[in-house]
């Protein structure tokens, strides 16, 4: 089992930039894929990006590729998302996910395909 902690959460302005982190507990972290997803005020939980528990291998939603890029240090148990050229409805907390994969070496961008999850840091993009 693995326990998820998001940070870094916090208040920018349009175009600006911040990077969130996923801090997990255990030691086989390195054996889990992870995901980031975002969640809006009145709308859905969003997948943003996926990857795999080598890192070998990255997927983005189409809204922020290019801006956004996920990577991990399985030396400290921790995925980052780093966020350039925010806008104002990238505005949403954000979540960290993850599964067990060592096995398939596979991402996965929808939310039944996690199993633990972090209780989420909020980014806010004033405009």
């Amino acid at each position: 089992q693995v326990q998820l902690v998001e940070s870094g959460g916090g208040l920018v302005q349009a175009g600006g930039s911040l990077r969130v982190s996923c801090a997990a507990s255990g030691r086989t972290f390195s054996s889990y894929a992870v995901g980031w997803f975002r969640q809006a005020p009145g709308k859905e939980r969003e997948f943003v990006a996926a990857i795999t528990w080598s890192g070998r291998n990255i997927y983005y939603a189409d809204s922020v590729k290019g801006r956004f890029t996920i990577s991990r240090d399985n030396a400290k148990n921790t995925v980052y998302l780093q966020m350039n050229s925010l806008k104002p409805e990238d505005t949403a907390v954000y979540y960290c996910a993850a599964r067990w994969d060592i096995n398939s070496g596979s991402y996965y961008y929808t939310r039944p395909q996690y199993d633990y999850w972090g209780q989420g840091t909020q980014v806010t993009v004033s405009s």
